[in-house]
C-alpha cells in the first residue's frame, strides 16, 4: 500500500515539479483556449494525454519500446511549440477540429511518457508487479494535470473580471509567451537530436 501511495505522489511531483517545467508548459497551452463551461472537452483532452503518457511508460517499462533520450528531449518542446501554434491559428474555436486535437494530444502524450520512462524503469526494476505502480503513477499524473487546469481556469476568470481580458487575447498572449520559451529549448537540443538520428 505504501508503494502505491509512493507512485501516486511520484505522478503528482512529475507534473508539478517546477524544475522540469516542460510538462507544465504543455498543459498551459493545452488548457488556455478553454473556459469553465468547456470543462468536459478539457477533461477529455487531459485524460487522453494521460492515457498516451501511460501507454508509452508501460511499453518502455516492459522493454517493448526504447528510444534514444536525445530524440525525446527535442520532441517534448516540439509538442509544446505545435500546441501553442494551434492556439495561435485557431484562437478560441475549440470545437473546430476537436477530434484532431484529441488525436494530437494523445500522440503528444506518448512522447511525454517516453521522457520519464528511463527513470521509472529504474524505480520498477526490482518490482515483481509493475502494473499497479504504473496505474497509481497515472492517477497521480491525472490528478496533477487537473489541478493545473483548475488553477488556469480560475486565473482566467480573475483576469477576465478584473482586467477585462478576452479569452482570445488571453490565449494568444500566453501561447506566444510559451513559444518564446520553448524555441531556445529546441535550439539547444537540435544538434544532439540530429546526431541521434544519424547514428
Amino acid at each position: 500500500m505504501n508503494d502505491l501511495v509512493l507512485f501516486f505522489k511520484l505522478g503528482l511531483s512529475h507534473v508539478l515539479d517546477l524544475r522540469a517545467y516542460d510538462h507544465i508548459l504543455f498543459l498551459l497551452v493545452l488548457v488556455v483556449p478553454y473556459a469553465t463551461k468547456q470543462w468536459r472537452d478539457l477533461f477529455a483532452l487531459i485524460t487522453v494525454f494521460t492515457i498516451g503518457h501511460t501507454l508509452t511508460l508501460a511499453l518502455a517499462t516492459y522493454g517493448v519500446l526504447n528510444l534514444k533520450s536525445n530524440l525525446i528531449e527535442f520532441l517534448i518542446p516540439l509538442t509544446i511549440f505545435v500546441t501553442a501554434l494551434v492556439n495561435l491559428f485557431s484562437g478560441v474555436k475549440t470545437k473546430t477540429g476537436f477530434q484532431f486535437k484529441l488525436f494530437l494530444t494523445f500522440a503528444f502524450g506518448w512522447i511525454h511518457g517516453l521522457g520519464f520512462s528511463y527513470y521509472l524503469q529504474m524505480l520498477l526494476s526490482d518490482t515483481s508487479s509493475k502494473m499497479f505502480p504504473l496505474i497509481e503513477f497515472a492517477i497521480g499524473i491525472e490528478a496533477a494535470q487537473l489541478i493545473i487546469a483548475f488553477i488556469m481556469l480560475v486565473v482566467f476568470v480573475l483576469v477576465n473580471k478584473l482586467l477585462h481580458v478576452s479569452k482570445r487575447d488571453w490565449t494568444m498572449v500566453l501561447s506566444a509567451i510559451v513559444i518564446g520559451v520553448v524555441i531556445p529549448m529546441m535550439q539547444e537540443r537540435w544538434e544532439p537530436f540530429l546526431k541521434s538520428l544519424l547514428r
